[in-house]
């Protein structure tokens, strides 16, 4: 197949509609449950409220706001692709925004600006603060204020919606390349999200991995998880295909799995929960950090090429291993002094080419 013919394939997959919408429009989907922000996004979506306040801003002083893109879904539902927190905050200021418990935000309250100093303090529209509301005019002004709209049409294909996600959202909207795949995960398996949360939160994993505030708010347990999940069966010739990028490699495996009617969660969860077991009794927080011979101790943070053989190592043996006479905390020291580790874990390597080479490593390692 030619590029033009490439080209023709993928424009003819994709159907889209556009055209503006007053903010009161807007609001009016919101209230009829017709548009879906996916409260859960609100977590990876990390404005501040002088941030939310220039939002209204500039609505105030007639400054065109960016369009927001949406997917239509079977249900006739739209699912808000880009723009979430553009349209989060606008509820949020309303005082309609619910979180994903259904439960209402407290509503916001705006800031000084440098052109409307006199926002500070001001409410979308408080009966026993009036002073502190705006008036019925500048309400108005708001509602009546359009943003574009572009519509990824139920015809497309499927992937394009997640496809487009993640092209809009790795602008800088959200911090890290899990955050997008947690998004993506929420509107196309809430369930398999949910449950991935869930086990993110396992006490002994977190104490195994060990990580610091700043990778646990960017989701990195999460993606770890993931890497779990993806890596820990899958086949060699499947490795040989991670190539240039291994974070679309995950993202395309990700929805994979996620659209996989026949995953099967509770031999992944029991491979998870007893390969952290293990790692938690013989290991604790010195599963994954680099071993000194001469200081004969563990020593610095967690090493994720350490966690790719180690972990996925014993997940991939997790029936056997722990009724097998192997000793895991020797073996995990071994690893340190293994020539082939030290040849594909070294910093010069890229995780693309790291990676086909110490999945097997650990599978070798860890064989009862």
């Amino acid at each position: 197949m030619g590029l033009q013919q490439e080209i023709d394939k993928m424009r003819q997959e994709i159907r889209a509609d556009s055209y503006s919408m007053s903010i009161g429009e807007w609001s009016s989907l919101y209230d009829d449950n017709e548009i879906d922000i996916h409260p859960e996004f609100q977590r990876f979506f990390r404005w501040s409220s002088f941030q939310k306040t220039g939002l209204i801003e500039s609505i105030l002083l007639g400054i065109p706001i960016p369009p927001i893109f949406v997917a239509q879904r079977e249900d006739g539902i739209w699912d808000v692709v880009d723009g979430v927190q553009r349209l989060s905050t606008i509820y949020e200021f309303m005082g309609k925004l619910k979180n994903e418990n259904n439960e209402k935000v407290e509503p916001l309250v705006l800031e000084e600006t440098k052109y409307l100093p006199n926002l500070e303090g001001k409410k979308w529209h408080d009966p026993e603060d009036e002073e502190n509301s705006l008036s019925q005019s500048q309400r108005l002004l708001i509602k009546r204020a359009k943003i574009d709209v572009t519509i990824l049409l139920k015809e497309s294909d499927e992937i394009a919606k997640y496809e487009l996600f993640q092209r809009l959202n790795t602008r800088g909207s959200i911090a890290t390349q899990q955050e997008v795949r947690s998004c993506i995960l929420v509107m196309l398996n809430k369930e398999m999200f949910n449950w991935m949360r869930k086990m993110s939160h396992n006490e002994e994993f977190q104490e195994c991995v060990s990580l610091s505030d700043r990778p646990l708010q960017e989701q990195y347990d999460m993606e770890l998880l993931l890497r779990f999940l993806i890596f820990r069966t899958i086949q060699p010739g499947e490795l040989k295909k991670i190539r240039n990028d291994l974070g679309s490699f995950i993202t395309d495996k990700m929805i994979d799995m996620a659209q996989n009617k026949k995953f099967n969660y509770s031999i992944e969860e029991f491979a998870f929960k007893t390969t952290f077991k293990v790692l938690y009794e013989n290991m604790g927080s010195d599963s994954f950090r680099r071993y000194s011979k001469t200081k004969q101790q563990f020593m610095g943070g967690f090493l994720v090429s350490a966690y790719e053989v180690i972990a996925l190592g014993i997940g991939y043996h997790y029936k056997s291993i722990e009724d097998s006479h192997i000793n895991i905390r020797d073996k995990i020291k071994e690893l340190w002094s293994n020539e082939n580790y030290q040849k594909w874990s070294g910093s010069g390597t890229t995780a693309q080419r790291r990676i086909p080479k110490l999945v097997p490593l650990g599978r070798t390692m860890f064989k009862p």
